[in-house]
């Protein structure tokens, strides 16, 4: 990994993003035997490079970055880091590129919270435990 790397706190964050550096490929992980993408970021304050495992939910090669903390009452701290710098980078598989990541709101993002519960049912439970409305970004091809 990089020399500015920094890895996550999280003990199971950081287990899959060195199961999926080591091994070059997101099936290396996964969350309830659901697929993960790697997204690889800047930190806001650090300036470090952040690698955080989402659930994949993707669509005609769009693909959603859920920030639902298992429906805690605060945002992820990636959500901040996304906001800061929306130029990240974005593994599914062995195949990485980079996107650029946009929040989306309304019509669009009951459209993909959809897609989103889909892909991964948890994200429904998640919504009844919090009362802050879950950002959802989308990763778009740069």
């Amino acid at each position: 990994m990089a020399e500015d790397y920094r890895p996550s706190p999280t003990g199971w964050v950081a287990k899959h993003v060195t199961d999926i550096v080591g091994s070059g490929n997101t099936s290396a992980a996964s969350v309830n035997g659901m697929d993960v993408v790697l997204m690889t970021m800047v930190g806001r304050k650090s300036g470090a490079t952040l690698k955080v495992p989402v659930m994949r939910v993707e669509h005609h090669g769009v693909y959603a970055a859920v920030a639902s903390k298992g429906g805690a009452p605060t945002h992820p701290n990636w959500y901040y880091n996304i906001v800061a710098d929306p130029n990240l980078t974005l593994q599914d598989g062995e195949r990485t590129w980079d996107v650029r990541a946009r929040e989306i709101e309304g019509d669009e993002r009951a459209e993909w919270w959809t897609r989103c519960v889909a892909a991964f049912p948890p994200y429904a439970e998640y919504e009844q435990k919090t009362d802050r409305l879950i950002p959802v970004f989308l990763l778009e091809p740069r």
